[in-house]
């Protein structure tokens, strides 16, 4: 080999150790403010129902888990108005297809039965022993489906098609007092005020069908805008202060079909008090078209469920960190004042989860899931803002009184270390206070901050790690 092809190889082994050096330079905007956030969560559907019957110590244990302001620091939750199925059916369908936990006990067998107000008993027990810990707790309660009976294929799991309605007009008034009974109900019994009711989940969608594997309920975006016809002056009279949420798509592109369906029948967005999407798919670019919707109607909107993505990961730390990707484009671009996971509990994974359980022998881990998401709930907390960064790998906010700043680098790649440059675009000083991370090998474990200097701080391939900075 010549000298002149050693000297090129060299120059070039040099210039990639040089790139690999030089640290990403990320601006953090403390001036421009954005949304302020209302807090984070979970639905209590379908864990709740299971957990609620275990040992009181065990409880106690896992709701501190998800409510403490050290731990998850979760403090919204959407409670399962459970339709209840055809007796007939159970042990079978549902119980084959998301197990037993997703046969919901409804609180009314038929048109003439009185209300069972025994029914359910486990996640209402979540709920109470929830809003004891959390005084400032924020509920929603929302519907998968009518009760079986007044479905037009008595069950509570759809229509024989599923991009069909399984809720006949005929059975809007019945449903929407059945709605309307249980958050009276809740109110006056357990002084429970859910700030939105939600009668509607990702019902464009064509999941539901009759003996599938949970509760669901098709309606057309019009079929929806006639039922919320129906139960907004209801809702009116009881004199709770709760508001109706919808539309709670599956999707994006879902949401923003509904959304301009409302648009074209007038009164529909005086009915409504809070927007809420969730976001199992979704793109930057309709991201951006919800958040000008958003700007337009000036109301609540919340992320009120999603989860892991699919694709081919080999962990569930790969699959998750992914998902963060995800939670930092939606507070960035769609700028939600709420973002909520589907499941806090689950049998046999610990993807779709952050306490991995076995609802047989009442035991639990934490899986590693946890750590990531304390890695954003735990300090990014309730009434801090999201401010600008440049990075879609920086998510950053700020305290209240503006002296504290909270900045998230997440590395999602598996083999690859990021060297990250932070910079404060505004007059003042930010001294870094604490640094805390979970990888591989650490789970939101505080590190020493003298050891890192914000002109280049590592991110290592696969983590997420959390950057205090205090005045």
């Amino acid at each position: 080999m010549s000298y002149k092809s050693i000297f090129s190889l060299l120059l070039i082994a040099f210039s990639a150790v040089t790139f690999a050096q030089t640290p990403i330079e990320v601006h953090i905007n403390t001036q421009n403010k954005y949304q302020t956030i209302e807090g984070w969560g979970s639905s209590l559907c379908w864990w709740a129902s299971e957990v609620g019957s275990w040992n009181e110590k065990k409880i106690d244990s896992i709701v501190s888990i998800i409510t403490s302001p050290e731990m998850l620091n979760m403090n919204i939750f959407r409670f399962n108005i459970g339709g209840g199925d055809d007796p007939a059916h159970a042990g079978g369908h549902m119980a084959e297809g998301k197990g037993t936990r997703a046969e919901m006990e409804g609180y009314k067998k038929g048109p003439n039965e009185d209300y069972d107000w025994d029914a359910d008993e486990g996640q209402r027990k979540i709920l109470l022993k929830i809003k004891a810990s959390r005084p400032d707790a924020v509920f929603e309660a929302f519907s998968n489906s009518p009760p079986y009976w007044m479905t037009k294929s008595k069950c509570s799991a759809g229509f024989f098609k599923a991009n069909k309605d399984n809720l006949a007009p005929s059975q809007y008034d019945a449903f929407t007092d059945y709605l309307l009974e249980v958050v009276q109900h809740y109110k006056s019994v357990y002084d429970v005020d859910f700030k939105t009711l939600e009668p509607f989940n990702e019902s464009t969608s064509s999941y539901w069908y009759y003996k599938g594997s949970q509760e669901g309920c098709h309606f057309n975006a019009e079929s929806q805008i006639e039922l919320l016809k129906i139960l907004y002056p209801k809702l009116s009279k009881t004199g709770l202060k709760t508001i109706i949420a919808a539309p709670d798509e599956t999707n994006l592109e879902a949401t923003l079909k509904v959304l301009n369906t409302y648009r074209d029948h007038g009164e529909v967005f005086d009915w409504i008090g809070q927007i809420n999407t969730h976001t199992y798919s979704g793109n930057n670019k309709q991201r951006l078209a919800v958040r000008r919707w958003m700007d337009s109607l000036q109301k609540p909107f919340w992320q009120s469920e999603t989860g892991p993505s699919g694709g081919d990961y080999k962990s569930a730390l790969e699959n998750n960190l992914n998902l963060v990707q995800k939670m930092f484009y939606d507070l960035k671009i769609m700028k939600p004042d709420a973002w909520l996971d589907w499941q806090l509990m689950e049998e046999n994974n610990a993807t779709w989860c952050q306490m991995k359980a076995d609802f047989d022998t009442e035991e639990f881990e934490i899986v590693k899931n946890l750590y990531v998401r304390m890695q954003v709930t735990r300090f990014i907390k309730q009434g801090y803002r999201i401010i600008e960064t440049n990075h879609d790998h920086v998510l950053a906010a700020i305290s209240p009184n503006g002296d504290e700043v909270v900045s998230i680098l997440l590395n999602t790649t598996t083999s690859k270390n990021k060297n990250f440059k932070l910079k404060f675009d505004n007059i003042g000083t930010y001294s870094l206070a604490e640094v805390f991370r979970t990888s591989k090998n650490e789970d939101c474990k505080a590190l020493d901050s003298s050891d890192f200097s914000i002109d280049g701080i590592n991110a290592p391939a696969l983590s997420l790690t959390t950057l205090i900075f205090r005045k």
